[in-house]
């Protein structure tokens, strides 16, 4: 099943700066050949559910693998049935709108 995911991971006991952290986790996303797109407090993900919270559990790991010794995430996520849409559709739709 397709899903559209909105994740948040947050580095805690590790200081101010988690840019690096958020560094990893976005390799972890592209070498998982999952779209992406980077925004200002999370990452957009699109891609097979499986394949999506397998690269979630795998940035968990990665991020403890530097350090944190926790992580506390958000997900937001939404699936379809009735048609395929992407990331842009979504965007786009409220474009057209404005």
């Amino acid at each position: 099943m397709k899903v559209l995911v909105d994740l948040c991971v947050v580095p805690i006991g590790v200081g101010v700066s988690l840019s690096p952290y958020i560094a990893a986790c976005e390799k972890v996303l592209t070498e998982a050949g999952l779209k992406t797109s980077l925004h200002s407090y999370g990452t957009n993900i699109e891609g097979e559910w499986d394949d999506v919270f397998a690269a979630v559990k795998k940035c968990h790991e990665v991020v403890h693998e530097m350090g944190a010794p926790r992580i506390t995430t958000t997900i937001k996520l939404g699936t379809r049935t009735d048609r395929s849409q992407s990331m842009e559709d979504k965007v786009r739709s409220v474009k057209d709108k404005l």
